[in-house]
């Protein structure tokens, strides 16, 4: 334990600190590292997503790390839920050949999900209760998403079919 003006810190409390620190400099690198004229940041990620096929993958990975690091760190399921929509999100739009790549460069999901975990750290009942409702609508959209994936097909075809 160590102290720090009269408080006690658990060796968990400076290991958590010091994971947030990595985690808040890795978020920083692959979303704002880069400077662009007129005050706008993109960071490596932005880069690496431009190599087409891998490039998107490699960002997914990387950001899975951080998603990982969180989940050790204690966040509940609903705040990784919410973490892991804004890493497909990004990657999912990203995969869009130049739109997606700016895109990923404006979304900055790592820098999202580091202010989940922050909020998450400060508040843990009332960010796993926001992330729930999230969580709920979000599978709601993508259940949506995938009976309109199925759906348009199978009009297509019966239109198709329709005509001879």
């Amino acid at each position: 334990m160590k102290t720090v003006t009269g408080t006690l810190i658990t060796a968990r409390e400076v290991d958590s600190a010091e994971r947030t620190k990595r985690l808040r400099t890795l978020a920083w690198l692959m979303d704002n590292s880069i400077p662009l004229p007129g005050g706008f940041r993109i960071g490596l990620d932005a880069i690496i997503g431009l190599v087409p096929g891998i490039g998107d993958a490699i960002g997914a990975v990387i950001s899975a790390y951080i998603i990982n690091e969180a989940r050790s760190m204690g966040a509940p399921r609903s705040v990784l839920y919410r973490m892991m929509s804004n890493v497909m999100m990004e990657t999912v739009v990203g995969a869009i050949p130049f739109a997606g790549d700016v895109f990923d460069a404006a979304y900055k999901a790592n820098m999202r999900n580091l202010a989940l975990l922050a909020r998450y750290q400060l508040d843990p009942v009332g960010s796993r209760r926001g992330s729930r409702w999230f969580v709920a609508g979000f599978s709601l959209l993508l259940t949506l998403v995938v009976l309109m994936m199925i759906a348009i097909p199978v009009l297509v075809i019966y239109g198709i079919v329709q005509l001879f």
